[in-house]
């Protein structure tokens, strides 16, 4: 059974998940949470080496100040006092994204749980938080000039694989991306990565998406034809 190495989910929906039962987007926001922590676990059960999922972007901050220093305010409290199964199962936690805005505490609860997990070696869990495709290629694109400029890159020697080293993260592409929540869009997710993703677009909002939902996005990979540019041939 063929399953990708590479997994990346765009959590969509949590709030309107939220509104559709009456409920405040934040308890959206902490629904979320609990189906992220069982589905790192499930990605790590059925073999998937990486799970991304974009938490956060850059353009987030436009949201009302109170959504936003709750988003913070969850985030601190799972990084710091939960994720318990999450590192009891041996998944290590990541960040990509960019420091830049973020209050120290958060940062703070960021450092804490990759410490925790800084061993764990079955499966990586990549949290895009303050994340942007564009501001991490740009970002990627300024690290390599400064190499280029004191000499450790040659112009020449620079490719498409080796400019993964210079993004957040350096992990293999994405193979299978999903978006859930109704919305057709990438919306600036790992863009670079995404080159040859397949692509799994679910109205399911996030808080719902659990473990079955995910083996069926599985399903579906499996019967794509992959090919990455070449002509199959029998």
């Amino acid at each position: 059974m063929m399953i990708p190495d590479h997994v990346a989910i765009i959590m969509d929906g949590n709030g309107r998940w939220a509104e559709e039962r009456g409920l405040k987007r934040s308890e959206g926001h902490s629904a979320g949470a609990k189906t992220l922590e069982k589905l790192a676990i499930h990605a790590k059960d059925l073999g998937i080496k990486v799970l991304s999922v974009y938490a956060f972007s850059t353009d987030n901050f436009k949201r009302s100040k109170e959504e936003v220093d709750y988003l913070m305010n969850l985030c601190i409290l799972y990084f710091k006092n939960r994720f318990n199964e999450v590192i009891n199962n041996n998944v290590k936690v990541v960040f990509s994204g960019r420091k830049e805005n973020l209050r120290s505490d958060v940062l703070e609860a960021m450092e804490t749980v990759m410490e925790k997990t800084k061993n764990n070696t079955d499966c990586i869990l990549n949290i895009c938080f303050n994340y942007g495709g564009q501001e991490e290629i740009v970002d990627a694109s300024l690290k390599v000039a400064k190499d280029i400029k004191n000499g450790t890159l040659k112009e020449t020697n620079l490719n498409r694989d080796n400019f993964y080293h210079y993004l957040y993260q350096d992990l293999p592409p994405i193979d299978l991306l999903i978006r859930t929540g109704k919305e057709h869009r990438l919306s600036g997710f790992m863009l670079y990565q995404a080159t040859y993703a397949e692509l799994y677009f679910v109205d399911t909002y996030f808080p719902s998406f659990n473990e079955d939902e995910l083996d069926k996005a599985i399903q579906y990979y499996q019967t794509c034809d992959r090919r990455f540019g070449n002509v199959k041939t029998n």
